[in-house]
């Protein structure tokens, strides 16, 4: 018997979606930050075994918006609902069930199959976790299973529960495939990461990527790989640029050597940044720009 279905992980933001896919998948598909709304758009992580195949789908946190961007982001994320077999509802325990996360267990599709997965318990004490366990009762949750993404702590439990509640089916995605998204998206979401690393206050939520050219160098052993960093103001280009360059050479080294990690081939990365005003509240640019 062959098991397949989709597996969405919903939450506010911050409280480790990407963290989570990333280890149920045991690789770096999804981009992590600190910064909340990191995520933008809905990434669907593949792992396939011998009887089964689970498509992951980490989606943008639930918030209110207060741009286009945002008002996209919630809408990708309220719309996988539709095409899932399991929620995974996510929630941080060191502020536990929060007004917000109440708000997104009610709009939670009774017709599917719901976790409440309490993750980042490596930040609280045990004892801390049952009164959790314990008001999340009163919700229909299948399952409700406390976990640290980071740490691998419980997360082996949650992929062996869902396998326990996957239909069966037939594998969506060929065996070896990963991903949905295609190598230059994962490319610019890596170089975004980085951005975000070493920037503060509103500029993290200014940054887009979009990668120009992606080729092989015939005259040498490497890839070619441009790349702008938009952003919505001088003042902010002038940051990301740093005084003479500092900024944006750290950017460009951090994000090389994670790429080259990531297609296991040397890389020559040529970053620009360029001023694209208002681009979270133009639909023309979020179009442009993949929104």
């Amino acid at each position: 018997m062959f098991k397949a279905g989709k597996v969405a992980i919903i939450g506010r933001p911050n409280v480790g979606k990407s963290t989570l896919i990333n280890a149920l998948i045991k690789e770096k598909l999804c981009i992590v930050s600190q910064k909340p709304e990191t995520t933008r758009d809905n990434i669907q992580g593949i792992i396939s075994g011998k009887d089964f195949q689970v498509v992951f789908i980490d989606t943008p946190g639930m918030h209110k918006p207060k741009n286009l961007l945002g008002k996209s982001m919630v809408r990708r994320a309220s719309s996988t609902f539709l095409e899932v077999d399991i929620v995974l509802a996510l929630i941080d325990s060191y502020s536990g069930i929060t007004q917000e996360d109440k708000r997104i267990f009610s709009e939670l599709p009774s017709q599917k199959i719901n976790f409440l997965v309490i993750n980042k318990i490596d930040n609280i004490n045990k004892c801390q976790v049952l009164p959790i366990i314990e008001r999340a009762q009163k919700y229909s949750f299948k399952e409700i299973i406390p976990i640290s993404a980071k740490k691998l702590d419980g997360t082996d439990i949650v992929f062996k529960k869902i396998l326990e509640y996957l239909p069966e089916g037939f594998p969506m995605f060929p065996e070896d495939q990963l991903s949905d998204k295609n190598e230059r998206f994962l490319v610019q979401e890596l170089i975004r990461e980085k951005v975000l690393e070493v920037t503060r206050q509103e500029i993290p939520h200014s940054i887009a990527v979009g990668i120009e050219e992606m080729k092989d160098r015939k005259d040498k052993d490497i890839y070619y790989i441009r790349a702008n960093i938009y952003v919505e103001k001088d003042s902010q280009k002038a940051i990301v640029i740093g005084k003479k360059g500092r900024m944006l050479k750290k950017i460009g080294e951090n994000s090389r050597k994670e790429i080259e990690s990531f297609l296991k081939k040397k890389v020559f990365l040529d970053l620009w940044v360029k001023v694209y005003e208002n681009w979270r509240k133009d639909p023309f640019a979020l179009k442009n720009l993949g929104y």
